[in-house]
């Protein structure tokens, strides 16, 4: 069989069976499965079955994941969102639309010590929905500004997304978690914004907050002394050289801990449901990236990799058609599957690309990311939206609609990036 339309089939198949409610690993492992089969005999297919779980499965580049993750749970059980959030309120809840820029400013805060979207997703919809609701704000802009603001988790560090793509393309966690810092800022400002302008025009649709005395502005700030600790330590001593990815992430998950004693806020019943989620949720990446390697396995065979890279690198074009080309197929699939599956799928065929069109990886990681956000927004999948409307219980069509001023907001820093490469490389960039 042609190597080109075998993989035709196969990524059609493969998006057949994630349409039926197959797990996407098992989808993933499954078609790659077949393909060997048919490319190398039945002997290929299950060597792949045997080696490739015990091989990444027990990868030290993979160790980081769970240990992040656990930093978030923790971080989550020590009700250090809370405090994030009540000063955030205490800042932003005056002005027009307030609480849901405080509830945007609290969830960037939250994203330093949790990479985590369904955490906090769940998280502020728990916290933030019930005092906006009190104020009389319109379900759509409460729910769409909370699923808004959990997906910027996957921008700031640490994110378990970002060390995916880190393994992916050989380049450098820390540099990847340092260029977040920036684009993070600014896509919470640009979304704050987009509030502002709506109830602006509207302002029934989002009242402001009582008024705090600068006093108690201040006092508030205490709250966010643990986050900061934490942010600074891991992120930092990362950067710095301190310490490795690995490293980092056993600090982080240690200090969460140490963090939610010291307060004492930390019940064991919090650190048996911290355990048992990081244990699901790391479970779900390490059967994605198994499941994604047993696929590429097969891509590999067939050569289509290096074929498409020089097919795509030959083309007349600028770089930056091919460049708007691979953003509007990020797009599509953003919309049927979960960033790490896009990652998966695409980044052993993208990054080379990209690389030879001279655009830097890093980033690229972060556009990527951003582009993916908007994948955990709009249907069908919307992962964020829906989290939310189990919390809230508001229709899911409001949630949805709700989302479309953050979307189009997504969309304005999106070609920001594109055009401003240096919000994400100037951090990186120091000390080269």
């Amino acid at each position: 069989m042609d190597p080109l339309l075998a993989c035709i089939l196969a990524v059609i198949l493969f998006l057949l069976l994630v349409s039926q409610a197959v797990p996407i690993a098992f989808s993933f492992a499954v078609v790659g499965c077949l393909g060997l089969f048919l490319f190398r005999g039945p002997q290929a297919g299950l060597t792949a079955l045997g080696s490739v779980p015990f091989t990444w499965a027990s990868a030290q580049m993979l160790i980081p994941v769970p240990l992040f993750i656990l930093m978030g749970y923790f971080a989550h059980a020590s009700a250090m969102s809370h405090d994030l959030y009540q000063a955030s309120y205490r800042w932003f809840g005056r002005l027009p639309g307030g609480i849901a820029m405080a509830t945007t400013v609290a969830s960037a805060a939250f994203a330093a010590c949790c990479g985590a979207v369904p955490a906090a997703a769940a998280t502020m919809s728990t916290i933030a929905f019930p005092e906006m609701r009190k104020l009389n704000y319109d379900p759509r802009l409460a729910t769409g500004c909370i699923s808004a603001g959990a997906c910027i988790s996957i921008v700031i560090p640490p994110s378990v997304p970002l060390i995916i793509y880190s393994v992916l393309t050989e380049t450098s966690v820390a540099e990847l978690f340092v260029a977040g810092i920036i684009p993070g800022i600014v896509q919470t400002i640009l979304f704050l914004v987009a509030i502002y302008v709506i109830c602006k025009r509207k302002p029934e649709i989002g009242p402001p907050g009582p008024y705090f005395k600068w006093k108690e502005k201040i006092i508030s700030l205490k709250g966010g002394w643990g986050m900061t600790l934490l942010f600074v330590s891991v992120i930092g001593g990362l950067y710095i050289g301190i310490f490795t990815a690995t490293e980092a992430g056993a600090i982080g998950g240690f200090g969460a801990l140490v963090i939610a004693l010291v307060a004492g806020r930390l019940k064991l019943s919090n650190m048996i449901a911290a355990a048992k989620e990081t244990t699901r949720i790391t479970s779900f990446v390490f059967a994605l990236i198994i499941g994604a390697q047993i696929f590429n396995m097969f891509l590999g065979i067939t050569g289509i990799t290096a074929t498409f890279t020089r097919w795509a690198t030959s083309l007349t074009f600028s770089p930056y058609v091919i460049l708007t080309g691979i953003v509007i197929l990020y797009l599509f699939l953003g919309m049927f599957l979960d960033i790490i599956a896009i990652f998966l799928l695409t980044i052993p065929t993208v990054a080379p690309i990209i690389a030879n069109l001279g655009f830097d990886l890093v980033w690229f990681g972060i556009v990527a990311i951003v582009i993916a956000e908007i994948g955990f927004l709009s249907p069908p999948i919307g992962l964020c939206s829906y989290i939310v409307q189990g919390v809230t219980k508001v229709p899911l069509e409001d949630i949805f609609r709700g989302t479309i001023p953050f979307i189009i907001m997504m969309v304005v820093f999106i070609i920001i990036l594109l055009a401003f490469p240096q919000l994400a490389l100037f951090l990186p960039g120091i000390g080269k």
